[in-house]
């Protein structure tokens, strides 16, 4: 079975930094990229994000790229989203989910439950 953590949600003031883990297993992490993914109020889903498998490229979406980094610990089986300068609109539960197709299209056959990011003051 594949599994997927998500951890490090929080209540966060406009303009600080929050960082997200997903953590899953080795072998995991050596099949799969990982993409981040979050889903608003409205129920909206909005890709942020992915790594690519076995390497360290990224590719992020226009809405968060240059505040947002995806990097990859494989000592700790884990994928991370360090997310910088937050904004209001960027509260959302976030998900992060393999990708199968290596961030070239997306086949997210495997989820993590989520975990929710209130930016307010």
């Amino acid at each position: 079975q594949v599994q997927l953590v998500e951890s490090g949600g929080g209540l966060v003031q406009p303009g600080g930094s929050l960082r997200l883990s997903c953590t899953t297993s080795r072998s995991t992490l050596d099949n799969y990229a990982i993409g981040w993914f979050r889903q608003f109020a409205n129920e909206r889903r909005e890709a942020v994000g992915c790594i690519i498998r076995r390497d360290d490229s990224t590719i992020y979406a226009e809405s968060v790229e240059g505040r947002f980094t995806i990097s990859r610990d494989k000592d700790k089986n884990t994928v991370y989203l360090q997310m910088t300068n937050l904004k209001p609109e960027d509260t959302a539960t976030y998900h992060c989910a393999t990708d199968g197709d290596n961030c070239s299209g997306g086949r997210y056959d495997y989820w993590g439950q989520g975990t929710q990011v209130i930016v307010q003051s």
